[in-house]
């Protein structure tokens, strides 16, 4: 039953409801997907197949008892290699954490989704501690892009893209401190969603501190609002956490967007060079919601590119996390994490206050930006998915990640929500993203234009190959 591998997390639980299938044909649909295209893109640090089938299982038997456990009962879902999960060792993509342990303790938007029934089959690759916006790293090698192995999937949340894309489970749990999720989402032609800051709770809290957000990456914005109403839960274990959501993310889901005051910038001002396929197709996206009634102009939010500053709490933050590692252990680090963390130990407390200064007038003028305008919407990426194992595009002239990702990592900054919608591909066939970001708290807001997008069908990509 492989065509279950294709159907949303709000299809499934329809079929379920409706007795037209199980968790356990979901699941094996979604294994199969899994097993059979690791070899090729390498999505995933361990599949978990055996306990996996127990869990859809024990769902199939809560569904024939009309009493499922929760909003996502009997939905496959994978999770980020960053985020703790119980009875599952948490590597972070590093050849200096320990195997063995207790393992013993969900971070909170795992807790929520096994709470509410998910059925959790695998474990997806990320760069070592998820420090660069690519997949690739010493612990599980390369992860490649479902569209064309030959090219890189993005990251960190590279394997949870590709297992989306793929087929393998409807649902994953990404991280995004950099544009995390946004990126790899963009280049494999998947939803992503980062939220406002604080609105899913993170534990352990991230060494990038407030730049990380925990965020869901899925099929469509539906799926994404679903799984929004089950992570978004309240956890005493982060301080940081916003209250509880008013509301619900799926009421007024299908608003639309007429009456929305949308801010197109194409290039940030001209700071940035957008290839032409790209610019086409999010112009294209523009002008659907532009047709659905949304009041939309071209403006820009007039900021400087602010990545000097994102770099010295980045680096810093890489820093602290290998702090306590014995020189041998360095050794065995991605060069280039080797390399960013001895600039962050470099940094001064002054330098890395003058960054949070230059972070918040940011926020201050985004503040004040959303206050005319409902939307920003941009490219997600300038470009579509280049070569896989590297962090740059070669003869780009980039030093870092950070030169071809000019419009993700300013909203982590300003912790505002943002989300990625695929709206076309380029001559290649590689997917390309349209951003869409909102004041922070807006993030339904956010949801209801991307789903506008969907149902006009001015959000879709060809499904890859491999799929």
């Amino acid at each position: 039953m492989t065509e279950l591998a294709d159907l949303t997390a709000v299809q499934l639980v329809d079929g379920y409801r409706k007795g037209e299938f199980s968790p356990v044909d979901a699941t094996r649909a979604a294994l199969r997907r899994a097993e059979e295209s690791q070899p090729r893109v390498n999505a995933f640090v361990r599949i978990t197949a055996d306990s996996a089938l127990s869990q859809a299982e024990a769902s199939a038997e809560r569904w024939r008892r009309g009493a499922p456990q929760g909003l996502v009962d009997g939905v496959p879902v994978s999770v980020k290699d960053l985020l703790l999960q119980r009875g599952e060792p948490t590597l972070r993509g590093s050849l200096t954490v320990r195997l063995e342990g207790k393992w013993n303790e969900d971070a909170p938007s795992v807790a929520r989704l096994r709470e509410h029934g998910a059925v959790f089959i695998g474990r997806t690759t990320t760069p070592e501690f998820g420090w660069k916006g690519v997949t690739d790293g010493p612990q599980s090698g390369i992860t490649r892009n479902p569209h064309d192995p030959s090219r890189t999937s993005g990251g960190s949340s590279g394997g949870s893209a590709a297992a989306v894309a793929l087929g393998a489970a409807p649902l994953s749990l990404g991280t995004d401190g950099g544009g995390s999720v946004r990126i790899p989402a963009a280049f494999c032609g998947i939803f992503a969603l980062k939220p406002t800051y604080g609105r899913v709770p993170l534990y352990p809290a991230s060494p990038f501190g407030t730049l990380a957000h925990v965020g869901p990456m899925t099929r469509d914005a539906a799926d994404a609002a679903l799984m929004m109403e089950v992570i978004s839960g309240p956890d005493d274990r982060d301080w940081s956490q916003l209250g509880p959501v008013a509301g619900s993310f799926r009421a007024g889901l299908d608003g639309g967007v007429r009456g929305l005051r949308v801010a197109y910038s194409p290039s940030l001002g001209g700071q940035v060079a957008v290839r032409p396929a790209v610019a086409a197709a999010v112009r294209r996206a523009v002008e659907s919601l532009a047709a659905q009634g949304a009041y939309v102009e071209e403006a820009d939010p007039d900021f400087s590119d602010p990545v000097e500053a994102f770099h010295t709490l980045w680096f810093s933050g890489a820093a602290r996390v290998v702090q306590h590692l014995a020189p041998a252990q360095r050794e065995l680090l991605d060069p280039g994490l080797r390399e960013v963390c001895g600039q962050g130990a470099r940094y001064s407390a002054l330098d890395y206050l003058a960054a949070v200064d230059i972070r918040m007038a940011l926020g201050r003028r985004m503040g004040h930006f959303h206050s005319t305008y409902d939307l920003l919407v941009t490219p997600t990426l300038p470009i579509t998915a280049f070569e896989a194992g590297v962090e740059v595009p070669k003869g780009s002239g980039h030093r870092r990640w950070t030169g071809w990702t000019p419009f993700t990592y300013p909203f982590n900054l300003t912790q505002q929500p943002a989300a990625t919608i695929p709206c076309g591909a380029d001559d290649d066939g590689l997917p390309i993203g349209v951003q869409v970001v909102a004041a922070r708290h807006a993030d339904a807001v956010v949801l209801r234009a991307a789903q506008a997008l969907y149902e006009s069908g001015s959000a879709s990509v060809t499904p890859p190959a491999l799929g």
